[in-house]
């Protein structure tokens, strides 16, 4: 389970940064437009992966979250947070992953799963909300879009 989850990592980790540098190219009238979607912006909705990293995180590690994770705007600030759950799974033991952790979901309702579930759900959260990404940046007349599915990510560590 441990090499499973660490492969999910890499991949979240690996697709966050490819849309974090394509956003970075944009100018600020693309990053901030309105666009239709579950966030108003394409860097509303890419900090929206950082927060909810940054809130598994600390659950999993149970340290008290802040929501948003920073005061940065910059989409470059998701890449300290898939880098810190990067780290985390990296350093798990089988044991660790099967801690169970006891958490408040942001209504306050109390919940108990073990690690390895809650760093799959960040990580399936990560792909829904990239997806919702390249939809925003069609709509936004933006091309040369990442390739980010799984199976691009593992094709790029075939030698």
């Amino acid at each position: 389970m441990r090499e499973a989850i660490l492969h999910m990592a890499r991949y979240s980790r690996w697709a966050n940064l490819r849309f974090v540098q394509r956003l970075q190219q944009l100018p600020a009238s693309v990053l901030d437009g309105p666009v239709p979607g579950s966030f108003p912006t394409l860097r509303a909705t890419l900090l929206h992966i950082r927060d909810a990293e940054n809130v598994w995180y600390c659950r999993i590690q149970g340290l008290p979250f802040q929501w948003p994770a920073g005061p940065s705007l910059e989409p470059a600030s998701l890449n300290v947070c898939s880098d810190r759950l990067f780290e985390l799974v990296q350093e798990a033991t089988d044991s660790e992953l099967e801690r169970m952790v006891e958490y408040r979901d942001l209504k306050g309702n109390i919940y108990q799963q073990p690690v390895w579930q809650l760093l799959l759900h960040c990580f399936n959260h990560g792909t829904q909300h990239r997806g919702q990404l390249i939809t925003q940046l069609r709509a936004s007349g933006v091309t040369d879009i990442p390739a980010n599915d799984l199976v691009a990510f593992q094709r790029s560590l075939t030698p």
